[in-house]
């Protein structure tokens, strides 16, 4: 194999090593460690994003690469922020525990069970080279590394949005809710272009570009907003696409 072979799977285990780094701070599961843990999961992202970006640019995509990126994601993206998860409703404002329902953290368990079945459905699915049927396993587990970094750069004004994303019923709706989506048939875009037109491609570039609005005034609250931005425009072009 030549060194270029190599450069896409190293790139896939820069990844993985960001999905154990987060799982370490997850464990520790201090606000500060979550932060860390959140951080790192965004690492892991990027990683993601070049090891596809490289193979594809080097032409030298493999059946080992493959694997071992579904292996990796399964860490960075399963694994990794059913810890963040677990932590956050453990510690959550208006915290149900209290009343001895210390089992609620355990629906964080969902994260990591349905991103195993959405990454082996994907893996078998022929279909999903353009698009996605349920919510791509980044996209929930960014939304959930951005909870901790919320509630970091909330916290001092302790205001609506804070008090929303902090609380436990919140949360327990993103356990429940977003691993259904992952498992769903539900027809969502890919951010991937076949050409550079804008007819062609006018939902994606609305998403690029509304999302990249919402980030320079929102910050990192921006992220939850982006996600059900991503959900309501999956929808519209699923519903366009059918009455076309």
């Amino acid at each position: 194999m030549t060194i270029k072979q190599h450069i896409p799977n190293s790139i896939t285990l820069l990844n993985l090593t960001a999905g154990i780094i987060s799982i370490y701070f997850g464990v520790k599961g201090s606000p500060n460690d979550l932060v860390f843990a959140g951080i790192f999961i965004f690492i892991g992202a990027l990683f993601d994003f070049f090891d596809g970006f490289s193979a594809r640019l080097l032409g030298v995509k493999s059946a080992i690469g493959l694997q071992l990126d579904s292996l990796s994601d399964m860490v960075t993206f399963g694994v990794a922020p059913g810890f963040i998860l677990y932590q956050m409703i453990l510690r959550s404002h208006g915290n149900p525990t209290a009343e001895g329902l210390d089992y609620l953290p355990f629906f964080a368990l969902l994260v990591p069970w349905m991103s195993a079945v959405r990454l082996a459905k994907f893996n078998i699915d022929k279909t999903q080279a353009t698009s996605f049927k349920g919510l791509p396993t980044p996209a929930l587990a960014i939304l959930i590394a951005s909870l901790p970094l919320i509630r970091q750069e909330l916290y001092a004004s302790k205001d609506f949005w804070y008090m929303v994303f902090t609380n436990s019923y919140f949360l327990l709706s993103i356990a429940l809710f977003g691993p259904l989506l992952m498992v769903s048939s539900f027809p969502m875009f890919s951010l991937k272009l076949k050409t550079f037109g804008w007819k062609e491609n006018m939902i994606k570039y609305s998403f690029l570009i509304l999302s990249l609005l919402l980030l320079v005034f929102l910050k990192m609250v921006a992220i939850p907003f982006i996600i059900l931005l991503y959900l309501f425009l999956s929808l519209i072009l699923f519903l366009t696409d059918i009455q076309g």
